[in-house]
């Protein structure tokens, strides 16, 4: 059986019919919308152990207010995802461009080290397309997903385990705003993969 969940072309099992049960979208508003595939990677534990290990992770810092302030994560990305070092990297990159019809071409990396790091609100750059298809694969330990209005207001909330494919449509990164919290239990690291592709990066591209 492939280690990525099946969608067309053969008989499905009774295990790959209990994986699509639990495809959930959910329409945040008449423009966006997030859809949650829990165990769409069924090798990611594999995956986590080869990126923690190859991908150059690196500390980054943020400049706020007036000054330098240390980013709560580590951070590695492939500009170029053809060229990335991990072929199941590429694999997976080819599959996400079949499933949503958008080339992905590029891989951003964000690990969480333990329950203290964390990513605050922010939209995925660069999509500046009114309308954008950002999948998100969540590898390793078990963490929250929110989103909200970016006006402000109420959050939805995602529990992303490992190999769970997070995908944010719409206008979820003109209108709305994500984060990974911190967690107040104690948690293991996971890497969040965060796919982008340069035809959502220009307002000149029309599908």
């Amino acid at each position: 059986m492939s280690s990525i969940r099946p969608r067309l072309g053969r008989q499905l099992t009774l295990l790959d019919i209990r994986g699509q049960d639990r495809r959930r979208r959910v329409a945040l508003d008449e423009g966006s919308w997030v859809e949650h595939i829990p165990r769409w990677l069924s090798d990611d534990q594999e995956l986590f152990v080869t990126l923690a290990k190859v991908a150059a992770w690196e500390q980054r810092t943020r400049w706020m207010f007036d000054r330098d302030v240390i980013e709560p994560r580590l951070t590695a990305e492939y500009p170029v995802l053809a060229e990335a070092p991990v072929s199941r990297l590429r694999e997976i990159g080819v599959l996400l461009s079949t499933e949503f019809g958008v080339p992905y071409d590029r891989a951003w990396l964000n690990l969480y080290r333990d329950h203290n790091d964390s990513t605050s609100w922010h939209a995925d750059r660069p999509c500046v397309r009114e309308e954008c298809v950002v999948p998100v694969l969540s590898l390793g330990e078990t963490r929250r997903f929110l989103i909200r209005p970016k006006a402000g207001g109420r959050s939805t909330t995602f529990v992303a385990e490992s190999g769970d494919l997070i995908v944010m449509g719409g206008r979820c990164q003109r209108d709305w705003v994500h984060s990974v919290p911190k967690e107040k239990a104690a948690a293991g690291p996971r890497i969040s993969v965060n796919f982008a592709s340069a035809t959502q990066a220009t307002e000149l591209y029309s599908k």
